[in-house]
């Protein structure tokens, strides 16, 4: 089956909001004979939304919004949080949940990323959710259990549409940011995993439509290497997505 690549750029907390409107619009006129080929969708902060959603409406760009974390709760005494009714109001597609980053630093666990995806779901606001391993895990050979297990919690009780629907990003957490990564064969036997294990929870058809990202020091220079693996279908991109030109490289080798 073929499924369009997904590139999804995370900007954490980089790029005020005039900072991420200016950037979109650079963006927009880089990739634009790529938006039929490659989804392209950027994952501003909070702060920035809004800014990135008008300029998305107002030029009628082909670029997907998205968000970095959300709550599970509609509304509540949450202090700094974001509520997934907040985020639709603003036109969001997409959001991360789970990344390594949430889960190490803010106590995030595969229990409220599943709370996340389904209040995401409800929304009709698609889930990025994020799976990948420590160095440690990796030496000691239990990669595969591990994001397994992470993949099977995380879309506990979800339906077999939603499943279909999901996008699941697999993030070697020695990786991010460190300029190392597996090679695209190593990426893509993970990859392999992931699918196997919705489809063993939500049947082929799922296993199949469902889109499975790799992120993890993603570059221009060695994206296509990565896309070109059958079980691959897109990158979650960090420090790359917050230059232009940069970020089109990646979209034009993933066509």
């Amino acid at each position: 089956m073929d499924r369009r690549p997904l590139i999804a750029g995370n900007w954490k907390m980089y790029k005020t909001a005039g900072e991420g409107a200016a950037l979109v619009q650079d963006l927009s006129a880089l990739v634009s004979e790529d938006w039929e080929a490659v989804e392209v969708a950027v994952c501003p902060p909070f702060t920035g939304i809004k800014s990135v959603s008008t300029v998305i409406e107002l030029d009628g760009l082909s670029i997907a919004l998205g968000a970095q974390n959300v709550h599970w709760q509609a509304e509540g005494a949450y202090t700094g949080e974001v509520s997934v009714g907040m985020l639709a109001e603003l036109r969001c597609d997409y959001c991360i949940v789970g990344h390594s980053e949430r889960r190490e630093m803010f106590g995030e666990t595969d229990e409220t990323v599943n709370l996340k995806v389904k209040a995401l779901l409800a929304a009709d606001i698609v889930p990025i959710m994020c799976v990948g391993e420590t160095l440690a895990t990796r030496d000691a050979g239990e990669t595969e259990s591990h994001v397994r297990n992470q993949v099977r919690a995380g879309l506990d009780g979800i339906s077999t549409d939603d499943a279909a629907r999901m996008v699941i990003a697999y993030e070697p957490i020695w990786a991010i940011g460190s300029g190392r990564t597996p090679t695209p064969e190593a990426a893509n036997d993970v990859a392999r995993t992931v699918r196997a294990t919705v489809g063993a929870m939500f049947g082929p058809p799922a296993a199949q439509t469902c889109r499975v990202l790799y992120g993890g020091s993603v570059k221009a220079e060695n994206a296509a290497l990565f896309m070109a693996e059958p079980d691959i279908d897109g990158a979650l991109v960090g420090g790359a997505a917050l230059e232009a030109g940069s970020f089109a490289g990646i979209v034009a080798a993933s066509r």
